[in-house]
Parts: C-alpha cells; structure tokens; sequence
C-alpha cells in the first residue's frame, strides 16, 4: 500500500511535459501539439527508411557477383524503383522538415506553436495517405519504372504506375501544408527580440526549403496527374504514340526534382550550422553570409534542371547555360563550407557523437558538390550520364548530406526530443561505422562509373566483380552502423539517464528557456530575446537565468567550455552585431 501510494504521490508530483499530457491513443492521433505530430512523423519515416533501406540491401546483394543471383531481372527492376520511390518522395524530401522542422522550429523562435496546428496534424494524415496509396501500388501490379518514371515507357505500364503517381501526388500535399506552416510561423509567430538577424541558421534553412516547397512541389504534382491522365485518358502528352513529346516529361520532373534536392539538403545545412556552432563554442563566422546563400540556393535551385538532360538533344546553347548555372550554384554551397570552417578554427571543439556527424557531412557532402560540378561539365557529363558515377554522386549528396545531417540533429536533439542520454560510446562507434561504410560503399561507385560500369543494369561483365564485391561489403558496414543507432536509440527510452535542459551547453532558446522536456505549450511565459543565437560570450542564461533553469551540472562538458566572461545582453531593442 505504501509502495503504491508513494507511486502516485510521485506521478502526482511529477511536472508536466507534453509526452505525460493527454497520453491514449486518441490525443496522440487528435493532437495538434507540434511535437508530438514531430513524433509521429519521426516513427512513420523511420519505416519507410527501415523498408527503403533494406531494399536497397537486396540490391546489393544481388551485384555481390555478375552470376550470382537471388531475385529475376524483373525482380531487381522493381526492388531499385521501390527503392528510389520510397527513399526520395516518402523519406528524403518530408524528413527533416517533418521531424526536426516540427519539432524545433518553435522552440527555437519562441512560439508556443505553429501558426496552423490542425494543417499541421491535416500534413501528418495526408502523408500517411500517400503511403498506403505506395502500399496499394505495389500490390496491384508491377513497377519497373525507376523512380523517374520516364515517359514513355511508365505510359504503357498501366495500373500500378497510376496507383504510385497518385500516391506521389498526393504526398505532395503533405510538403506544401508543411511549407505553407512554417511560412506563416516564422513571419508571425517570433518572439519579441527575435529579428530576422537573430533566428538560428537552422530556421533560415527551413525558410529557403519552405519557399521550395510551396513553389515547387505542385509542378510534379501536375506532372503526376498529366500522366495519369495520359494513361486512362489516351490524351497525347508525353507518349509519342498519342502525338506527345517525352522530353516535355523530363523538363516538367527535373524543374520539380533539381529543386527538391534543395528541399533535402537546405535544411540539413541549418542543421550542421547548429551543430559547428555548438560544438565549436564559436560564433557562427559569416551569420548573414550563411543566412542569405540558403536563400540564394533556393532561388536559383529553379535554373539547374536541365543539367540533368545535357544528353536528351536540347539545344546546344540550352546545355551551356545551364552548365554555367550549375557552376554558379556551387558558389553559395562554398561559402557554407568556408564559414563552417572558419567557425571550428581556434574554437574549443568538443568531438561528441552529434559533431562527428557535422564533420562527417562537411567531408561526405564536399565529395558530393565537387562530382555533382564534374558532371556538369558537358563533355564530362556525356561519358559518365546513366553510369554508377552518378549513382555515387547522387547519395553522397542525399545520403551523405541529408542522412548525415539528419542524423546529427537527432543526436542533438533528442535529450529535448525523450527526455534521456544516449551511450555516448555507442553513438561515436556507430558514427564510425556509418562513415566506414558509407565511403566504402558509393567512393567504390565513383571508381565503377568512371570505368564505364552502366547504372540499373542487373548483370555486368567480370571487370566489374572486384569494385562489386567491395561495394556490397561496404552497405553491410553502413547497415550495421544504422542498426546500433537504432539499438541504443530504443534503449535510451527506457534505461537512458535522464537529461539535463542543456547538456551541450547551447545558446538557443530550445535550450536556455525550455525544461528538459519540453511544457505542452513550450514556455511558461514567452521568452524576450536580447542577443543573438550564437553569442555564446553574452549567454548567461546558458548556466542559469533562463524560464526554465539551466540544469547547472555541466552534464559531463568540460569546465572550460562553461566558463564564458561576464554577460553582457543587449538591449531588446538593439540589432546584434555581426
């Protein structure tokens, strides 16, 4: 009796945090509490990357030799389109918008929400419906497409094509309600203090991703349902049959797919700035200059699309001046790496598992902009199209930008996200791993295309075996590296030790005013913002003074990164120097 009442008297007792608010499943599923939609994305996308990936394991073991074999050649054509499909358009694209935009993106400006909760839930159920409309595709017939879909051939595959297009459109949706939300939220919903000069870099890249989202997501939306309507209709669009142009089909994918590889990597960018940031004990070097090139990369993210058609018989002056954009794009992603640089040197860097995923992603995502430049040479670019060259330079970007970066976030933020520590020595092991593997696995896919080895192709001549052989090792490595982080994620929740409110020692307001774990409606009273996020020399609320309390033990950080000069805030009314 005593023992259960003494339980109560501490569930009682326990403070309120939107994880023990409004716990059945019925809130869960009606809420419009931004972190917990956050969540249920963070769990409906970690399945679909669980599905992707181990597709994308059958792949490999399919290459491990040119005669070995466990699946048919129409069998290794649907398992890589279902891989693709489901890896870009129901994971990359939503993922960090969805689970950390969701999650942080008030936090971070003060707000006690989004500017539209229930759009925001409305986001959540219009995704998961685009997933089961990708379940039913599969079960109806056959897709062997690639998740491109070129015309002509996805026109004449009939239902299966229909069913995933529609899936793919509507998805869509989710992006734009998305994107629409954080708009509004961060033109409106600032605390006050909080100028366009002191938002966190991470709130700059969702920015510059929801203006892509919003302009961008409804050209493939359009695309999607021209060729539906091509197909059940007999309408002449893209198939040449009907009086159509396939390569109208092209311009009409890549001006959405060029563009949404700014959705993916935008916001991974603002989160490796949090994490250099933090991890550095540095002022951000540049604030402005990595503030406006993510919004520089989304504008001219528009002009690129037709580098991926350079062999499609555009013209000839088309293809050099999409050459030169292409050059020019890589301007504002230098600076970027420049300014993350600059930031680390002569500052105090603190090597725990969330920054070795920053440096990893400045290392993997560099490899990936310098091909992604090779490629966009013509000449280049017409050798190596359609070869595994493109393969590599394509998930170093994806994987190697948006995983890794997603990956770090998550490390990062998940003592705010559960409450609870993660092993730090499991977290560094599989950050090794990821890294081992992940180069292992697609550098060898570098070295592949540049010897002339085709993409999609199910077998290949015995030149090959060795570089496939090594490749397929190098996915098992990386899979393992995933599968720990997803061991001692899972065992964090129920052994890990409970978390500090700051235990990196941040300087951002999801930090310094909010408890460990987060309130139901995020603050207590609404924070007045008097410096910049990076100010770390000014941040005495950093170690106590905040509305929520800092936690004061350090978590384990070493003493001399917790002992800044005396504060000095400015005023409210003052602009941050920069």
């Amino acid at each position: 009796m005593e023992a259960a009442a003494r339980a109560a008297s501490d569930k009682h007792s326990e403070p309120k945090t939107y994880l023990n608010h409004e716990t059945s499943v019925w809130e869960w599923l009606t809420t419009k509490d931004h972190k917990k939609i956050g969540i249920m994305y963070l769990v409906s996308l970690a399945v679909v990357f669980l599905v992707a990936g181990l597709l994308a394991m059958a792949v490999r073991l399919e290459l491990m030799s040119p005669d070995f074999s466990i699946m048919s050649a129409d069998q290794y054509n649907q398992t890589f389109t279902l891989h693709g499909i489901m890896m870009v358009f129901l994971f990359i694209v939503p993922s960090i918008p969805a689970i950390l935009g969701n999650f942080v993106l008030p936090l971070q400006i003060g707000a006690k929400d989004v500017a539209f909760p229930r759009l925001n839930l409305a986001s959540w159920y219009v995704y998961m419906a685009g997933g089961i409309m990708t379940v039913a595709a599969l079960l109806i017939g056959q897709l062997d497409t690639g998740w491109t879909f070129y015309t002509p051939y996805s026109s004449q595959q009939g239902s299966a094509v229909i069913f995933m297009t529609a899936a793919i459109f509507v998805s869509g949706f989710a992006s734009i309600f998305t994107g629409l939300n954080f708009i509004v939220t961060i033109h409106k919903m600032r605390a006050p203090g909080m100028t366009w000069n002191r938002l966190p870099l991470f709130i700059w890249g969702l920015y510059a991703t929801s203006i892509v989202q919003v302009l961008a997501t409804p050209v493939i939306g359009i695309t999607m349902i021209l060729l539906i309507l091509e197909q059940t209709l007999q309408i002449g669009i893209f198939d040449p049959a009907l009086g159509g142009d396939p390569i109208l089909f092209q311009h009409f994918f890549w001006f959405y797919s060029h563009p949404a590889v700014y959705i993916m990597i935008l916001p991974a960018f603002g989160i490796i700035s949090e994490l250099i940031a933090t991890f550095s004990r540095q002022r951000i070097f540049g604030y402005r200059a990595i503030a406006l090139s993510s919004v520089a990369i989304a504008m001219l993210g528009f002009l690129v699309w037709g580098h991926h058609m350079f062999v499609s018989g555009q013209s000839a002056i088309s293809s050099i001046v999409f050459s030169l954009i292409t050059y020019l794009i890589g301007i504002p992603s230098g600076i970027k790496i420049f300014n993350w640089v600059a930031t680390m040197y002569k500052g105090s860097v603190w090597l725990q598992t969330p920054m070795l995923y920053a440096l990893s992603f400045l290392f993997l995502f560099t490899i990936g902009g310098l091909t992604g430049i090779m490629v966009g040479v013509l000449a280049v670019d017409v050798h190596l199209h359609d070869t595994y060259f493109v393969v590599g330079h394509f998930h170093y970007v994806m994987m190697g930008g948006s995983v890794m970066a997603l990956l770090g976030g998550m490390h990062y933020w998940w003592p705010k996200i559960t409450g609870r520590m993660y092993s730090e020595m499991l977290g560094k092991i599989a950050a090794g791993l990821i890294f081992i593997g992940f180069n292992v696995t697609f550098f060898t896919q570098l070295v592949l295309g540049s010897q002339g080895m085709p993409r999609r192709y199910y077998e290949y001549v015995d030149r090959f075996a060795g570089l496939h052989q090594l490749s397929t090792i190098g996915s098992f490595i990386l899979a393992a590296g995933l599968f720990l982080v997803l061991g001692y994620a899972l065992h964090s929740l129920f052994y890990g030790k409970r978390a500090p409110q700051n235990p990196w020692a941040a300087a951002t307001l999801e930090w310094t005013n909010v408890a460990a774990v987060p309130d139901p409606h995020n603050f207590t009273s609404t924070p007045l913002v008097t410096r910049g996020p990076y100010d770390f020399h000014k941040a005495d609320e950093i170690f106590g003074g905040g509305d929520g309390q800092a936690s004061g033990d350090g978590a384990g950080i070493d003493e001399d990164l917790l002992s800044p000069p005396e504060a000095a805030p400015a005023a409210p009314g003052d602009e941050p120097k920069q």
